[in-house]
């Protein structure tokens, strides 16, 4: 049997509250917290750590799931790639221009698109969108 776990959309109005829900959800029993990353969402979805095994099945039920997607649209996104762009010593600078570019060609993802494609990329975990 699969183990349900639910992220409760009406808690994400921001980033912040978006990794603060993952964290509620995923890392109840640590004594440490996951930080504002998608590379450390998707280490966090390989499990290992948190509540989660290795490997383990996982049906993920995201509630409030088109209001998070308009959230972390093409707006957010934006200013998320606008952000990186202050600190050329921090990030690549052509790369984020380049996805700055795609999103604006209406062909680049969104943050929501990209967080639905790490999740897609564990084959353990089933999305249900609420």
């Amino acid at each position: 049997m699969k183990k349900e776990i639910v992220i409760d959309g009406n808690r994400i109005t921001d980033k912040s509250s978006l990794y603060e829900e993952i964290n509620r959800q995923f890392m109840e029993n640590e004594d440490w917290q996951l930080g504002e990353s998608l590379d450390a969402l998707d280490d966090l979805l390989y499990g290992g750590f948190g509540i989660l095994k290795e490997n383990e099945e996982i049906r993920l039920v995201w509630k409030n799931f088109e209001e998070n997607k308009c959230l972390f649209g093409h707006e957010f996104t934006r200013e998320f790639y606008a952000q990186k762009l202050e600190f050329p010593d921090d990030y690549n600078s052509d790369i984020i221009q380049k996805k700055l570019e795609e999103l604006n060609s209406g062909k680049g993802q969104t943050y929501f698109d990209i967080i639905l494609e790490i999740i897609d990329e564990h084959k353990n975990i089933e999305l249900i969108k609420k």
